[in-house]
C-alpha cells in the first residue's frame, strides 16, 4: 500500500490515539514526521518519541501526554498544506492559533520549526499543521 502523505497519517494517527487516551502511538518514520515529533515534544504536547529500526523505513513510537486529571492536551490537529495545495507563508503572516495558545508548525531552510522560533529567526517556509 502506498501512503500519499505520511504527515497527514501521522497527524491522523496521533488525533485518534489521544481521543481514546491511548499512552502511545506508533506512526511511520521520515525526517519530517521526527521533525514535528520534536517541535511537538519541545512544546509540551507529547512527552517523548523515538525511532524504532523495524529494517524497512522505521518506526516512530510517540508518547503521548494529558493533563493532571487525564484531559486532552491536543484538542484540534488539523493539516494545512496539502500534496494537492501547499500553502506558504512569511515571517510575517504567520498564524497565532488560539491568539498564542496554539502553535502552527513550518517546514523551513533552517528545519522543521513552530511558528514562535520562524517568527524569532524571521523566516517562512511551508505551514505544515496546527495544533490547538
Amino acid at each position: 500500500m502506498s501512503l500519499s502523505d505520511p504527515i497527514a497519517d501521522m497527524l491522523t494517527r496521533i488525533r485518534n490515539a489521544s481521543r481514546n487516551s491511548a499512552e502511545r502511538v506508533n506512526c511511520r518514520n521520515s525526517k519530517v514526521c521526527a521533525g514535528i515529533a520534536q517541535v511537538l515534544k519541545d512544546e509540551g504536547y507529547i512527552t517523548g518519541y523515538e525511532v524504532i529500526d523495524d529494517g524497512l523505513q522505521g518506526v516512530l513510537r510517540v508518547d503521548l501526554r494529558y493533563g493532571h486529571r487525564g484531559e486532552v492536551l491536543i484538542n484540534k490537529l488539523k493539516r494545512e498544506s496539502k500534496p494537492s495545495c501547499r500553502v506558504y507563508k512569511k515571517a510575517d503572516e504567520l498564524p497565532r492559533p488560539l491568539a498564542g495558545l496554539g502553535i502552527a508548525i513550518l517546514s523551513t531552510p533552517q528545519g522543521v520549526v513552530s511558528d514562535r522560533q520562524a517568527r524569532e529567526r524571521k523566516i517562512g517556509g511551508e505551514l505544515l499543521c496546527t495544533v490547538e
